[in-house]
């Protein structure tokens, strides 16, 4: 399975949005996407887990990466594990698998 998926596959009218899986490495020396992880995106970020700090350098990471706001994308699972799922609207899942895949 891919780590991007459209959110609203059967529904072609609605807005664009692809659910990612996540490998989550806080307190690395840098921000980056490093490429995938098996069926996982691994994002590294240099904040420390602690009060959601690395949650919220990963939303603004993938935010800047792809072009749309931190606010657009969200938490789905995952808040204090290393194993996350995000959703992010205004793009589709074809969009983060090309360029990450």
């Amino acid at each position: 399975m891919p780590f991007a998926v459209d959110a609203n596959p059967s529904s072609p009218d609605a807005p664009p949005a692809a659910i990612v899986s996540i490998k989550a490495v806080p307190g690395a020396k840098r921000d980056e996407v490093s490429g995938t992880l098996g069926d996982r995106l691994k994002v590294r970020v240099s904040q420390p887990p602690e009060g959601g700090k690395a949650n919220r350098a990963i939303r603004e990471m993938l935010a800047l990466e792809l072009g749309v706001r931190a606010g657009d994308v969200h938490l789905l699972r995952g808040e204090s594990s290393a194993e996350k799922v995000v959703r992010i609207d205004g793009v589709r899942a074809s969009e983060v698998l090309k360029r990450w895949a």
